[in-house]
């Protein structure tokens, strides 16, 4: 009895080291298939700096701007009139007759880059570079040149710039940022703040940012440290090739709070390849004016996500004209890849070549329907802007109507003669949420036109059963949707 009592103690007094034992070992294996999964995680990342800290540089520019010299700005303030005794003694002419002064002033401003091949080309920011009048590169050699401009595209703010090096030099090797999954590791290195040779690290944060700053937009989003004068530098995965440049931080401080944005070397890469060649990028042309799916959208349009690129407008003559594409269609893939989102769109297109037959796939009323476009050139008259939806939808429209005539037409200027205008919209109504305004002109409800006031009515009784209804709408010249929910 004893004996079986003390087992059993024995036993309780290692059933907290088994069960310690047990789940450190569940633990690992959890970290193991993780590491499998994703790729080992380093325990440190000083092999992967030393290794690719060689191929950064640091880029310096100055440029010089010519500002008015006021001769007596050291003694007098710039508004003050110069006493007629001081005026005799520096021997300077009267104001009526002093020509105005000028005197040079440099700035100054530091930035990023890394080294694509080994004669020197060198990839950055096009706003590091951009008016310029002189930029030097620093390697790590401390070794420094005299840099050239091959070329700069502000649309994508990705410049290519030249040195002509003693020697050969070591260059990135370009990855694939498409293979990017959101929580990969990934290294910056760059010159913050004229830091050195600065590393920091973090993970993908996400995919496919915009900033509103450009019509091309596709940000990898990073939680490692990018600061000014990191702008340029390379943004490294665990395999040590680029997967993007550093370019721009999120900050209300104007340091880093754990936002940074990269652009993506898939991206860069057809960029640089025509700066190369051409010193300038073409663009393919599609010829649409498009706007996000909202999941108002995506209910009326069919989708069961609210996914692609709504077709609001289209050009004419344009490739989109030609190939039958349709106010109210929705692309959802361009040329075998899916537009998860609407920015991808503009993306596909700018880096499709020119002459190209593409393959797309939309929805048009619920429907798939394949159509095949030949890219044209954009020029910048035609730069396509993705405009974003407005507002959250609710219940209640919020807004008054009157059938348009072509007195009333005449009267604002509209070429349309006929249709149903939107003549005032209540502050913080459903419609005023949506994006709808006072002067709008409402072509269709729920894809269907409508001609005047009473078709109007009628069409809104006939919705009053579903969730969503969609307005085609024309404003100053252009044509696009809005959704809003009843329900």
């Amino acid at each position: 009895m004893l004996h079986k009592d003390h087992s059993r103690a024995r036993t309780g007094s290692h059933r907290p080291l088994f069960v310690f034992l047990f789940c450190a070992s569940l633990w690992l294996a959890g970290l193991s298939g993780i590491a499998g999964a994703s790729g080992a995680v380093p325990p440190t990342f000083a092999d992967l700096a030393e290794r690719l800290g060689p191929t950064v540089v640091n880029i310096y520019t100055t440029q010089v701007v010519k500002a008015p010299r006021n001769p007596h700005e050291f003694f007098f303030n710039q508004d003050q009139e110069m006493p007629e005794m001081f005026r005799r003694f520096f021997g300077l002419p009267s104001p009526d007759g002093m020509e105005q002064r000028q005197r040079e002033l440099k700035r100054t401003s530091l930035g990023s880059g890394v080294i694509i091949s080994r004669d020197g080309y060198i990839i950055t920011n096009n706003h590091v570079v951009d008016n310029a009048d002189s930029i030097n590169v620093r390697l790590t050699t401390f070794d420094e040149y005299d840099a050239k401009v091959i070329g700069r595209d502000p649309k994508t703010d990705i410049a290519l710039i030249k040195i002509e090096p003693k020697s050969e030099l070591p260059a990135t090797e370009m990855g694939d940022s498409d293979l990017l999954r959101v929580g990969d590791w990934v290294m910056a290195i760059g010159n913050p703040f004229g830091f050195e040779q600065t590393v920091t690290a973090g993970i993908v944060s996400g995919k496919g940012r915009s900033l509103g700053s450009g019509p091309y937009e596709n940000f990898i989003q990073t939680d490692a440290s990018i600061n000014p004068g990191n702008s340029g530098g390379p943004l490294y995965d665990m395999n040590g090739k680029m997967v993007g440049i550093n370019t721009a931080i999120y900050s209300r401080s104007g340091g880093n709070i754990g936002i940074g944005f990269a652009i993506p070397v898939n991206m860069a890469k057809n960029v640089v390849e025509q700066l190369k060649a051409h010193g300038t990028v073409v663009r393919g042309w599609l010829g649409v004016m498009i706007q996000p799916v909202t999941p108002e959208l995506a209910a009326q349009f069919h989708l069961d996500r609210p996914i692609g690129a709504l077709v609001g407008e289209i050009s004419p003559n344009s490739p989109a004209e030609k190939a039958g594409i349709k106010p109210g269609d929705v692309i959802i893939d361009f040329n075998g890849k899916e537009i998860t989102q609407m920015s991808m769109l503009p993306n596909l297109v700018a880096q499709t070549q020119v002459g190209n037959k593409v393959p797309l796939t939309l929805i048009r009323k619920g429907k798939k329907i394949p159509v095949t476009v030949l890219i044209a050139k954009l020029e910048e008259e035609q730069l396509a802007t993705a405009q974003p939806s407005e507002g959250n939808l609710t219940q209640e429209l919020g807004m008054q109507v009157q059938d348009l005539t072509p007195e009333i037409a005449a009267s604002l200027g509209i070429e349309d003669k006929f249709g149903v205008l939107i003549t005032s919209v209540e502050p913080g109504s459903p419609a005023a949420a949506a994006g709808l305004r006072k002067g709008d002109l409402l072509l269709e409800v729920n894809q269907e036109p409508v001609k005047d006031v009473q078709s109007f009515v009628k069409k809104m009784k006939s919705s009053k059963e579903k969730s969503v209804i969609s307005f085609f709408v024309k404003r100053e010249g252009h044509t696009r949707f809005f959704g809003l929910r009843l329900k």
